[in-house]
């Protein structure tokens, strides 16, 4: 179940306290579970592009074309695997799926920070 407007606040000033007070333990305890997969599979992706690279070069050794075609699917599949992890792995300011509890700072854009201004005028005007 998401958390409410209100509670990812208070969750976001919480995570700015913790990093204002304890910036090296913060940091440890930044989300480890999923980007420590995503970090994986993406290494993984990245050798067995190289190993495609491999077979592609292999061609100009060999000749056989076919080591050629399945070297640049090796390298096609493997990119795809790799940028579909890069893509999907928690981002800035993301909460944990399974748990609800924010991953890490949040690097925020234009966009981002002009929704960001606008809420807490907002917010001020109610309590005001």
């Amino acid at each position: 179940m998401p958390l409410s407007e209100h509670e990812q606040r208070l969750l976001e000033q919480m995570e700015r306290a913790l990093y204002a007070e304890d910036p090296k333990f913060a940091t440890a305890l930044e989300g480890t579970g999923l980007r420590a997969r995503s970090r994986r599979t993406v290494y993984a992706a990245s050798a067995g592009f190289v190993v495609g690279v491999a077979l592609l070069m292999g061609v100009a050794v060999t000749g056989l074309w076919w080591m050629g075609v399945v070297g640049f699917a090796v390298m096609l599949a493997c990119a795809a695997i790799a940028f579909t992890a890069w893509r999907r792995a928690p981002r800035i300011g993301v909460a944990d799926p399974r748990t609800g509890a924010p991953l890490r700072r949040r690097k925020t854009g234009v966009v981002d920070r002009m929704e960001q201004r606008w809420q807490r005028r907002h917010d001020e005007q109610r309590g005001a």
